[in-house]
């Protein structure tokens, strides 16, 4: 089972039960079964703070990702922690999947291209 443990600071309605079904829909299709994902909600100022600090970009993004484990290969017991998806509602208004599927895959490994974006095709829905 993958635990989502969520975090909404971005002040807007977000469907967190929505984002939760979606990342563990997509990290199912991508062979992940277990492990732990944190999903934050964040505002444009703090998203922009995040892309500036761990970037060295000064601008607001739709998502982020901070990947942990990934897919690397654990040792006996030891839970599996993906990392952190970080979206900015304002930034991507009602279409949300899209950059949470983009975050997800960027968690598990894959960087831009065309496997990428064939992954991504992969879990539109």
């Amino acid at each position: 089972m993958i635990a989502v443990e969520v975090e909404n600071r971005s002040g807007e309605a977000v469907d967190e039960r929505g984002a939760v079904e979606v990342a563990q829909a997509v990290l199912a299709g991508e062979g992940v079964a277990e492990g732990e994902l944190g999903l934050a909600f964040v505002g444009p100022e703090e998203m922009r703070e995040l892309k500036r600090e761990h970037l060295g970009v000064d601008e607001t993004t739709d998502v982020l990702s901070f990947p942990l484990d990934g897919r690397d290969e654990l040792p006996a017991g030891l839970p599996r922690a993906l990392g952190d998806v970080v979206l900015c509602p304002r930034m991507v208004g009602d279409d949300w999947r899209t950059p949470l599927v983009h975050g997800l895959l960027h968690l598990l490994g894959y960087d831009h291209g065309a496997e990428m974006e064939a992954r991504e095709r992969a879990h539109a829905g």
